[in-house]
Formats: structure tokens, C-alpha cells, sequence
């Protein structure tokens, strides 16, 4: 196992109902903003109740924030939360407000002589200071209530990329699985799917004899297959949901990831894809996936036959056939959870790859995953097969 430091100072307030306790979890005398993206909070009725738990307090609204969020709209909210002189963000919805919210939370104390868009270009490097932030989670599904990293699209160039910094960490995430009881079907598989990739960026790499993270998210990954087709079939199933919901927050809040390697590369090329063809996030991961899997069998061979065995229960055969039906495996579940696992099947004319590369070029992704050793040309036989 690796050195690692682990700090995640998140408090989590979990179960039903917990949104009662959103009052104490804030400073009395806050200017608080309210971040929340299209009119699902507003239709369930949580938006009111929030505003009814937080009443007398000092409230301002940004809704609107669009799934993959994006710089142009979050500027918006910047630029209140700087006239109105904010000092809480509370993001209401799913990972695409979490990750907006964080946006707005360090470009509103930004250097003001610079382009907020400078956090995405240095990652975060340069973040100094924050507007602490909290949140009601709505979406299962990126983590982001309960780590330091967020993704942002930037619609007028095509760029989707990430940033982290410790002063973007939630102070508080309020995970009650009710709350996505109401979810589309759409939603709650690509959840799924997103978590069950954020495990094995961090699992499916090579061993370090890190017996406890392995297990861990060994455990992960088997709850997600039992509960995630049963979402999808007993919406209102609490049970099902609770597991759900917990298993995406810990798939990505640093603690399976915390003393092993990571890979990444199936998050970095996907991202492209989305930025060009607008694909959900978690299409993407499901078609990149199986084909980066295939692509880099021989350097992940002794966690591929692990997966085989303690996911899959795949313990005959030879070790290429185990490996084989693995990576089928996977791609038949994220097929079962009806997120299709080939770009041409989400009707993309054009896979538009020099282009995708081009952008993995300009944003320096060109050595990505666990050894460094996918390159463009390796970007580009994992896009063609991915087609």
C-alpha cells in the first residue's frame, strides 16, 4: 500500500427527513445562496420546504444550472454572489449543481484582475480562498458532496475539465434517499453507472497489496449491480435507494482511492466526448470503458482476473477468458441499466476523433491513466473502438 493523507471533513446528515436539520448546520446571521439547476426541486415542493426550514434567514436564488455546468451560466451566479455579498452557497440538486456551486465558490473571491475560467486552466492550483458551501443532495451519482473536485464546460470553446482545491469541500451534504424517489429512469442509471466507473478508475489498475481499499470497493461494485437494476424497477424501494445513494458518496470521497493508484483516462476521454457531442456523462464513461479495458488488458491483467473472480464469480477458464467475460460483464451491465456502450449507438454520425484528440492534446491530457502510457495514438485506437 502507498503513503497517503486522507481528510474528509464533510459531515454527512443521511436518511429521512434530515433536510429538518438544514438550519443548524448554517451560520444564523449567513447571506446565503441558494443554487439549484432545472424545475425538479421546484416541482417536488424541496426548494419550498428549504425556504420554509431557512426562513428569516438571509436567502438570494440562482437556479438554472444545466447538467454539465457551464462557465456562461455560472458566471451568472458569480456575479451575484459578489453584489450581494454572499458568504454560504447551499446546492440543491445533483453532482452538475455540487460541481457548479464549487465553481462559484472560488471565483467569487477570485482574483478580480483575472478570468475565473484561470481555476480550470491551473486546476485549482491557484485557489487561495472560497465561499464555504453546503449541500441537499437530489442525484446520486458523482460524489461531489463529500470531495474537493468539480468539472465545468465551457460552451464557447468546447472545453470540459476539471479542478480541485481543499476550499471547495462541502462543510455538509444532507443525503436523504427519498429525494430521489421522483428521479427519471435516465437519471438514476446513469447514477449508477457513474459510480460504478469512479470505483474502478481507482480499483482496476495494478496491485499494491491494499487488501482493505480493494475489498472495499469490491463491495461497492457489488451493491451497485444488486441495487442498481432494482432503482430502476421499485423507484420507491427506500432500502434500495439508501445503499445507493452511500455507495456513490463513498465510490469517490477519497477513501477506496486513499494509498493506491488511479487511472482516470476513461473520465478524460470521455470528457471530450460530451464537450463535442454533448453525450450524458455517463454515456460516455460506458463507451469508453470496455474499450480502454480491452486496450490495456496486459497492464491491468492482475486486477482484471481480481474483478473476474471477486465481482464476477468468473474463477474457470483461462486467464484471457476470464478477462474477457469481465469486460463483457461490464458492458452488459451498464446495458441492463439501459446506457448504451458504442457512440454510434447514440446516433453520432461523425465520431469526430482528430477532433476529440485534439482537444486531449490542448488540454494536456497526452499520458494519461495509471502508468502515463496511453498517448494520443492510444487515445485514438481506444475512440475507434469505442465507435
Amino acid at each position: 500500500m502507498n503513503n497517503f493523507t486522507l481528510h474528509t471533513p464533510t459531515k454527512i446528515l443521511f436518511g429521512k427527513g434530515q433536510v429538518a436539520q438544514l438550519r443548524a448546520q448554517l451560520p444564523h446571521d449567513a447571506r446565503i445562496l441558494i443554487t439549484y439547476g432545472g424545475g425538479s426541486v421546484v416541482r417536488s415542493g424541496l426548494l419550498a420546504q428549504i425556504r420554509s426550514e431557512l426562513a428569516g434567514m438571509t436567502l438570494f436564488e440562482f437556479g438554472g444550472i444545466e447538467p454539465n455546468p457551464t462557465y456562461e451560466t455560472l458566471m451568472g451566479a458569480v456575479e451575484l454572489a459578489r453584489a450581494e455579498r454572499v458568504d454560504f452557497l447551499l446546492a440543491v440538486g445533483g453532482g452538475s449543481v455540487l460541481d457548479g456551486t464549487k465553481f462559484i465558490a472560488a471565483a467569487a473571491h477570485y482574483d478580480p484582475a483575472r478570468d475565473p475560467w484561470h481555476i480550470l486552466e491551473t486546476v485549482g492550483n491557484e485557489v487561495r480562498s472560497a465561499i464555504p458551501l453546503g449541500a441537499v443532495l437530489t442525484l446520486p451519482a458523482t460524489g461531489s458532496e463529500m470531495n474537493m473536485g468539480a468539472v465545468v464546460t465551457r460552451r464557447s470553446t468546447g472545453d470540459k475539465v476539471h479542478f480541485f482545491s481543499p476550499f471547495v469541500m462541502p462543510r455538509f451534504a444532507v443525503l436523504d434517499p427519498v429525494l430521489t424517489y421522483t428521479l427519471p429512469a435516465r437519471q438514476v442509471a446513469n447514477g449508477v453507472v457513474d459510480a460504478f466507473v469512479h470505483i474502478l478508475e481507482q480499483y482496476l489498475t495494478y496491485p499494491v497489496n491494499a487488501k482493505v481499499q480493494d475489498r472495499f470497493a469490491e463491495g461497492l461494485l457489488l451493491t451497485l449491480l444488486e441495487e442498481g437494476p432494482k432503482a430502476l424497477v421499485e423507484p420507491e424501494n427506500y432500502e434500495v435507494r439508501a445503499n445507493i445513494m452511500w455507495s456513490a458518496t463513498l465510490a469517490l470521497n477519497g477513501l477506496i482511492g486513499a494509498g493506491v493508484p488511479q487511472d482516470w483516462a476513461t473520465h478524460m476521454l470521455g470528457h471530450e466526448i460530451t464537450a463535442l457531442h454533448g453525450l450524458d456523462h455517463a454515456q460516455t464513461l460506458a463507451v469508453v470503458l470496455p474499450a480502454l479495458l480491452q486496450a490495456k488488458r496486459q497492464q491491468k491483467h492482475a486486477k482484471l482476473l481480481q474483478y473476474a473472480e471477486r465481482v464476477w464469480d468468473l474463477r474457470s477458464g483461462s486467464e484471457a477468458e476470464r478477462i474477457d467475460g469481465a469486460i463483457a460483464a461490464t458492458r452488459d451491465f451498464f446495458e441492463r441499466m439501459g446506457i448504451k456502450t458504442r457512440l454510434r449507438d447514440y446516433g453520432v454520425a461523425d465520431a469526430g476523433i482528430d477532433t476529440l484528440l485534439g482537444k486531449l492534446a490542448e488540454h494536456g491530457m497526452t499520458a494519461i491513466g495509471e502508468h502515463g502510457d496511453i498517448d494520443l495514438v492510444q487515445s485514438q485506437h481506444i475512440y475507434e473502438a469505442a465507435w
